[in-house]
């Protein structure tokens, strides 16, 4: 018997039933407006935590925490994520344990 193959189906790098709807396809991250606020209340309270951190870095670095997480699809944790990313990559490039907010050990 001879195997039965699919008249006019082609194979392409990437299926439509693989692809997850509800990615965001752009490259660039687009913040919604409460994940901006967010953003913004995340850079101030860095700024004061890293004072002897450039401001621009401390944008750019939480920009970037952002920006890794910019295809989760439950968008509720991303603040906090980016945050504490954030927060491990500053306290790193200035040689110091990463101040964690709110963790009661």
């Amino acid at each position: 018997m001879a195997p039965a193959t699919l008249q006019g189906a082609e194979r392409t790098e990437a299926s439509p039933f693989m692809e997850d709807p509800g990615a965001r396809t752009t490259e660039q991250w687009s913040p919604t407006p409460e994940e901006l606020a967010s953003l913004r209340t995340t850079v101030a309270r860095l700024k004061a935590a890293y004072p002897e951190v450039d401001a621009g870095t401390v944008e750019a670095t939480v920009r970037a925490a952002y920006d890794s997480f910019r295809q989760a699809r439950v968008r509720k944790y991303v603040p906090i994520l980016a945050e504490r990313r954030s927060r491990k990559t500053l306290a790193a490039a200035v040689g110091s344990a990463p101040d964690v907010v709110g963790d009661a050990r």
